[in-house]
């Protein structure tokens, strides 16, 4: 690779976007990990898709904003929506998820044909970081401080609801409110990586990095600080190995993560396979 790519102001902007979006997303994916949220995760970043079709729809075109709005849109739609539905007690939350995810997925897929932009919506459903310009960083930047001081801010109101809700709220917690700040947070968090890695592949920012390191610590301050390490380590190798191999960088970054994931599963210290087997042989 020339270093000339490092002087390139697109290549230099991709590597900002990288380090920001890994951190921020690597952070909240501690709060994905504990929950076990992974699947709801998918559920909403999927569910952008169809908030960027109703974008085009409302704006007459795919631009930036109109894509950011409209996937913001509908992933707090859905999300919040399916707290809200499962206030009766009577339908839990991850089946009002899965419905009300899928009839919007379905209306996006319905929507789809009659667009004149198909072929431009290959770089939101993948990502496309080289194209980041100064406007996206100022909002990746803004987002991601906003999720890192509330999520700082609220620590232990939010792991409490996490973990007990009934205990929560018999210390006054708000625990409604809570698990709507999470899912809120969530959706920023999709939004901000949509131009980085795109819909399909988002979820891999927001589940792969804590998942690592729940693979090598039991502190739970590692799990979010260290997953922001790993996933900002991770989006920026990413970025570098795509420009070497003349791959999409969107997907080699995912790739990176899951490669990280599945050495930490080999060779962790603690909970690596082979570390296991050691103890098993010695015992």
């Amino acid at each position: 690779m020339s270093s000339e790519i490092f002087q390139s102001p697109f290549f230099q902007r991709a590597l900002a976007a990288a380090l920001l979006i890994g951190f921020a997303n690597g952070f909240f994916s501690g709060f994905v990990v504990l929950r076990k949220h992974a699947l709801s995760v998918s559920a909403l970043s999927h569910t952008m898709l169809p908030g960027i079709t109703l974008g085009i729809v409302v704006a007459g075109a795919l631009t930036q904003v109109s894509a950011f709005v409209g996937a913001l849109f509908a992933a707090l739609f859905v999300g919040l929506g399916s707290i809200a539905v499962s206030r009766g007690k009577r339908v839990a939350q991850g089946t009002a998820l899965a419905v009300i995810y899928t009839t919007a997925f379905a209306a996006g897929v319905a929507i789809l044909p009659h667009l004149d932009t198909r072929q431009e919506l290959e770089h939101w459903l993948f990502g496309e970081i080289l194209a980041v310009g100064d406007t996206d960083l100022w909002i990746m930047f803004s987002i991601g401080a906003l999720t890192l001081i509330v999520a700082n801010l609220l620590m232990r109101p939010l792991l409490l609801t996490l973990f007990e809700a009934n205990v929560a709220a018999a210390q006054g917690v708000p625990v409604r409110t809570m698990q709507y700040l999470v899912f809120a947070l969530l959706a920023l968090s999709l939004v901000a990586s949509l131009q980085a890695v795109g819909c399909v592949l988002s979820v891999g920012l927001l589940v792969a990095p804590a998942a690592t390191m729940s693979l090598l610590t039991d502190r739970t301050s590692l799990l979010f600080w260290g997953g922001g390490l790993i996933g900002a380590g991770g989006a920026v190798g990413g970025v570098i190995l795509a420009a070497i191999l003349n791959l999409s960088p969107g997907p080699t970054i995912v790739m990176v993560l899951g490669g990280l994931f599945l050495l930490a599963w080999l060779f962790g210290p603690r909970y690596g396979v082979l570390a296991a087997n050691r103890v098993r042989r010695s015992g």
